[in-house]
């Protein structure tokens, strides 16, 4: 197999300058800089976003999704990125040049109360995708995970995390077995699923308001605890199972998105202290164990019982169904 070549600044610039030959920015072309370390993505500018794939695999991706964008556009009421180009920047591996969104990520700003709402919004707006179209493009349909196996990961991972002062295992325990089953997915409740609502995938403004929603590579339809999860990683659990209470889910499938984002986060760290994905941050993983834990007023009110229907207040219908 002929290896990918390597992209380069000059690369850059000389495929920007085809792109952009009316730029304003000078003669020779707007400003190049890298915006991730494998160079496959780079800041044109302070308008555009190019993306290289390094693959071809990645590349019918990216094709997707431009078409997946303009399929969720009309849904989402936050800025979902538009392309102005796209092509072959080696043979066979495509790129994309994005208009920017204004904002910083989420990891820069903190969600306010009204942005809470947005993401509401964005959860309500996925839930309006016909799945028949996000399919016909070929947008993969993926079972839900088994919280129970998940748990039995988690709880073993959590062990190497107390050996290494990281973590209280204890704290699992108050997701028993009989509680993951409780909290399975539910047959019938496929949404599109963004399935990377991390916080540098949400850009977010000075006052909180979420402003836009990046990377809708990994879309696929599926559970939609997988989203409420995300969000629970990138902006804590209470933000996360506020917007997706705003956005009509009940207490059943945010209790699960809620166990599957902390489930992964402990899967996550104890794998990064094993030597794997060396790329992520430590104090990402961090982060994103503290926000994952982080306590939820639904469930100090709602007690899972073994076998029987929990009683929350409002929220006692989610153990019947409801979205």
């Amino acid at each position: 197999m002929t290896q990918a070549p390597t992209p380069t600044a000059d690369t850059v610039r000389q495929l920007v300058r085809t792109l952009l030959k009316d730029a304003p920015d000078g003669a020779t072309g707007p400003d190049i800089r890298p915006a991730s370390e494998t160079g496959a993505t780079w800041w044109v500018g302070g308008r555009h976003v190019l993306r290289l794939a390094p693959d071809p695999e990645a590349g019918a991706r990216r094709r997707r999704e431009l078409r997946l964008r303009d399929l969720v556009r009309p849904h989402v009421p936050v800025t979902v990125p538009s392309s102005v180009a796209y092509g072959e920047w080696a043979p066979g591996l495509g790129y994309t040049l994005d208009t920017r969104v204004p904002g910083g990520s989420g990891e820069r700003h903190d969600v306010s109360a009204v942005g809470e709402a947005d993401l509401a919004a964005v959860l309500t707006g996925l839930r309006a995708v016909p799945l028949g179209q996000a399919e016909t493009l070929g947008v993969p349909r993926v079972p839900p995970r088994s919280l129970e196996a998940l748990r039995q990961a988690a709880v073993q991972a959590a062990e190497r995390l107390a050996a290494a002062d990281e973590f209280d295992p204890a704290r699992l325990h108050q997701l028993t077995p009989a509680a993951a089953v409780q909290l399975a997915a539910q047959s019938g409740n496929a949404v599109l699923v963004h399935h990377g609502l991390s916080a540098d995938h949400l850009v977010v403004s000075a006052d909180g308001r979420v402003r836009g929603v990046l990377g809708w590579g990994d879309a696929l339809v599926g559970d939609p605890a997988e989203d409420i999860a995300g969000l629970a990683l990138a902006v804590g659990s209470p933000a996360a199972v506020r917007a997706a209470t705003l956005a009509g889910y009940a207490a059943r499938p945010c209790l699960r998105g809620l166990w599957l984002a902390r489930c992964d986060a402990v899967l996550r760290l104890a794998g990064r202290l094993d030597g794997h994905d060396p790329a992520t941050p430590l104090p990402l993983l961090r982060e994103r164990l503290r926000h994952a834990w982080e306590a939820i007023l639904l469930e100090r009110v709602t007690e899972l019982r073994d076998g029987e229907a929990g009683e929350a207040g409002g929220y006692g219908e989610a153990w019947e169904g409801g979205p």
